[in-house]
């Protein structure tokens, strides 16, 4: 059996846009790809003060947001 990387997340880019817009300072994005420990992260510090909230729609706008595994996300 071949192991394979398909090099695109099977997760949504727009998804985890609006998501991070509207629950961002929850974290909700950070679980919606796989990043447990950072939503609890992110919950508990409402967005890393709002920095880290930023940032990330920041990040997910410029398409270099990833999921858990470092897959970018799809379109």
């Amino acid at each position: 059996m071949a192991n394979y990387v398909t090099g695109t997340s099977d997760k949504s880019r727009g998804t985890a846009l609006a998501l991070c817009i509207f629950g961002g300072w929850l974290g909700l994005h950070q679980f919606y790809v796989g990043r447990i420990g950072k939503g609890i992260l992110y919950a508990c510090t409402f967005g890393l003060v709002c920095l880290g909230w930023i940032g990330d729609i920041m990040k997910i706008l410029n398409r270099s947001f990833t999921d858990n595994v470092g897959n970018p996300l799809r379109h």
